[in-house]
């Protein structure tokens, strides 16, 4: 069966208005950091929501969506999953990492203390789903990884967008956030994602970003 076509346009924009436009968007994804110095300042539920509503429009493979996005504000849970986290990090920092991994951390000045999971007044884990049971039958999903991705950068950029702050923190091993967060094996942790305000005393790493000119290529 042929699949059902609805009209499809974009409003017209001049040029120079565009050209513009970009510039400005530059501009403002530019200025996004990564957070790690949050208030306990709150942030209402729906515009949390509303980001993640704009993640849910990303494309995704097959349009399976293939992705969840799991919502904490409750202190006891975030206090779990911190007490987790630093667990699995301090392994990781101490034993698992190789000094090559540590030298490349040094200039951002990451440690295995999280105390940002318990301060951000909300924690956002992004689950991949690799497939999903319909009636008694297993689906593959196509692409989740690329999925979930696509999905974590439109949310990343919509919270950015309104005025909050984001951490893409990727403990690693992540299960324990599959129990904490009582999902399916199908599920998999993808980003945990701390999202609130600066802490009034914030400061990030003074990094230098790789120029474009090293990340880009017009044909061959």
């Amino acid at each position: 069966m042929p699949p059902r076509l609805i009209p499809y346009s974009l409003p017209p924009r001049d040029p120079d208005w565009q050209v513009q436009r970009a510039r400005e968007l530059l501009t403002e994804l530019d200025a996004r950091r990564s957070c790690r110095a949050f208030s306990s300042r709150p942030v209402p539920r729906e515009l949390v929501e509303l980001a993640i509503a704009a993640g849910h429009s990303a494309p995704s493979g097959a349009n399976r969506k293939p992705w969840r996005f799991v919502v904490i504000d409750d202190p006891a849970i975030k206090r779990e999953i911190r007490i987790a986290a630093e667990a699995e990090e301090k392994e990781s920092y101490d034993h698992r990492m190789p000094q090559e991994w540590l030298d490349a951390l040094e200039p951002i000045g990451t440690t295995w203390e999280k105390p940002f999971l318990e301060i951000a007044p909300w924690l956002v884990v992004l689950f991949r789903i690799d497939w999903e049971e319909t009636n008694g039958r297993r689906l593959k999903n196509y692409y989740p990884a690329e999925s979930a991705g696509l999905a974590a950068g439109f949310f990343l950029y919509a919270c950015h967008a309104v005025g909050l702050a984001t951490l893409t923190h990727t403990p690693s091993p992540m299960n324990f956030l599959r129990d904490i967060c009582r999902r399916p094996e199908n599920e998999k942790p993808y980003l945990l994602i701390p999202v609130g305000y600066p802490a009034e005393d914030c400061q990030v790493p003074d990094l230098v970003k790789k120029p474009l000119a090293e990340a880009l290529q017009w044909n061959r």
